[in-house]
């Protein structure tokens, strides 16, 4: 048998090593999961066509058993839907009975808001059929016609401040709101987008960025584990 039979080859431990070394480097530590529970919860924001003053938000849960945890800190739900463990059961009926809720609708109005000009918009949450699956549309009508305005979102960081939200706007504009940063400026209108808006073009920039530089260690790693082999026939 020969020698070298269970013997892991140097070659492709430099390789791995240097591919793991990039990795920590280049790539920065990502969170455990977008929030606690799965899928994060989801905003659109978008100004209405006809009416100028009018922001529209659509609310979406992440996940089922966030809508049904949600309901228990309501009081819609009965307390014993959540166990010791913190597992969460959602059923279909949670939903018909958070949505048509006053106590929902308030909720929502308390931890989504909307200003433009440093003054606040009115909301009108628009009852949802399929509340689990298609969330729910709030309009906002503002002071008078909207331009930059600020979109505060804290649905569910008042259960868990490791919940996030993926929002989008218009002309594909993209942000995360979290605990810490519950706000975000959006562009609507005409207005001229404020420094450093356009989060979702900088941060396909950044991974870009990353990845490339992640394949140019593999590519060197594998011509050094070229150069070994040859070196190491050689030498045989």
């Amino acid at each position: 048998m020969s020698p070298y039979a269970h013997r892991p080859c140097r070659g492709t431990s430099i390789v791995l090593a240097l591919v793991a070394l990039a990795v920590t480097v280049l790539v920065p530590a990502a969170p455990a999961g977008a929030h606690p529970f799965g899928d994060p919860q989801t905003v659109a924001i978008a100004a209405d066509a006809a009416r100028p003053e009018v922001v529209h938000v659509r609310w979406k849960v992440g996940g089922a058993d966030d809508l049904t945890l949600l309901g228990v800190a309501l009081g819609l739900l009965p307390q014993d839907r959540v166990m010791l463990d913190g597992a969460v059961f959602f059923q279909d009926s949670d939903a018909a009975a958070i949505g048509p809720s006053g106590a929902f609708t308030a909720y929502l109005l308390k931890q989504i808001t909307v200003d433009s000009g440093g003054r606040a918009c009115a909301g009108t949450v628009t009852p949802s059929s399929d509340l689990a699956r298609t969330g729910v549309t709030i309009d906002y009508t503002c002071p008078g016609p909207v331009g930059p305005v600020a979109v505060a979102v804290r649905t569910l960081t008042d259960l868990n401040p490791a919940y996030r939200t993926m929002a989008s706007g218009p002309g594909g504009a993209r942000a995360v709101y979290t605990a810490d940063q519950p706000s975000h400026d959006w562009v609507l209108g005409d207005a001229p987008p404020p420094a450093g808006a356009d989060l979702g073009r900088s941060a396909a920039v950044q991974i870009a960025a990353v990845l490339g530089g992640v394949l140019l260690v593999v590519v060197g790693a594998l011509v050094l584990f070229r150069r070994f082999g040859r070196r190491r026939r050689v030498a045989v």
